[in-house]
């Protein structure tokens, strides 16, 4: 008898079988970054990169009944309003997660990153395996290492220590979630942890492992990155230089097998649909045919996931949501 085909993973989730983009969206899903808005909350008072939440869980139902692929949130776990101004996502990562699991029903999860340097290893594999239980699989953990120093001694974090941190993180990640033979232990002989002690990280993942997909390169190689991540979450760059970055990635992950590259990409969508695509910082002001044009030439060049950062749009969130899913969508399917 044949064995039963392996189950899909979520990052298997936001690869097609047609070789185009799965799209995604980035939350929150708001557009604080449009001049009238910006010119409205400076007015009121209101701080700047602060967005509104008060539809968060209705646009995450709304988006996840229209069929986009995946819902991203970020880790920013501290507001500078001096040096960055934006806050992400606001609400704390795995809390938020845990919330957006009971709230949805088909779109992927992801992390778009969690800063692993300042945070608990063990802490980290436990919340990541029980977003992905709670979900049903749905999770894909991103993590990087991170770009603001002001944080780090605030967390008994070495900036300047961050790369090595990040490896070693990652590897207390994987052996957290493996699962081990009965009556054996987790063993991290670098944190006096001995296999004899019994202990272990639970729940454990639905799979083998959380999928892991490393944002930039983290202070790593980039061989390092395509050996040890499931995935790259890459950050946003014109057609000419992604296919450098998209080639290089290919190279690197032919021996283990192909590795999903996926991207963020801010997206000012206007009203009209002719408008050509112009570039903005990280992204595209756009009509939609140039933006289906734009996403048919990243998928060539092996992109297989776009997440929509929609904050620098002028047009209520809504609107695109169902412009995008009615016009845009449907060339661009997930599993």
């Amino acid at each position: 008898m044949s064995a039963p085909p392996p189950v899909p993973t979520a990052l298997d989730r936001l690869v097609s079988s047609g070789g185009r983009p799965t799209l995604g969206l980035e939350l929150p899903l708001d557009n604080d970054r449009d001049a009238t808005r910006l010119r409205t909350d400076r007015a009121a008072g209101r701080p700047f990169g602060v967005p509104d939440l008060t539809e968060h869980a209705r646009l995450a139902r709304l988006a996840d009944s229209l069929g986009f692929a995946a819902l991203w949130v970020r880790d920013v776990p501290l507001h500078d309003p001096e040096h960055f101004g934006d806050a992400g996502s606001v609400f704390e990562t795995f809390t938020h997660l845990g919330h957006l699991a009971a709230v949805t029903e088909r779109a992927v999860l992801g992390t778009a990153a969690v800063v692993l340097p300042l945070r608990q290893p063990l802490l980290v594999a436990k919340a990541a395996a029980t977003v992905d239980v709670l979900s049903g699989g749905r999770f894909v953990l991103g993590v990087a290492s991170g770009d603001r120093p002001v944080e780090y001694p605030l967390f008994g974090a070495d900036f300047d220590a961050r790369g090595r941190t990040f490896r070693d993180n990652v590897g207390i990640l994987r052996a957290a979630w493996a699962t081990r033979p009965r009556g054996e232990g987790l063993a991290l002989p670098a944190l006096g942890l001995d296999a004899d002690r019994r202990l272990d990280v639970l729940p454990k993942p639905t799979g083998p492992t959380v999928p892991l997909a490393v944002a930039g390169n983290a202070r790593q190689t980039p061989a390092w990155v395509a050996e040890h991540a499931d995935a790259t979450l890459d950050y946003p760059r014109p057609l000419g230089a992604l296919a450098l970055r998209t080639g290089e990635w290919r190279a690197l992950t032919a021996g283990s097998g192909p590795k999903p590259y996926l991207t963020p990409m801010q997206l000012d969508l206007t009203a009209d649909p002719d408008t050509p695509a112009t570039a903005i910082r990280l992204g595209l002001r756009t009509g939609r045919r140039a933006l289906r044009d734009h996403l048919r030439r990243m998928g060539d060049l092996g992109v297989a996931h776009v997440s929509f950062n929609l904050r620098p749009g002028s047009r209520p969130v809504e609107d695109v949501l169902h412009e995008l899913a009615e016009t845009v969508l449907p060339e661009f399917p997930s599993r």
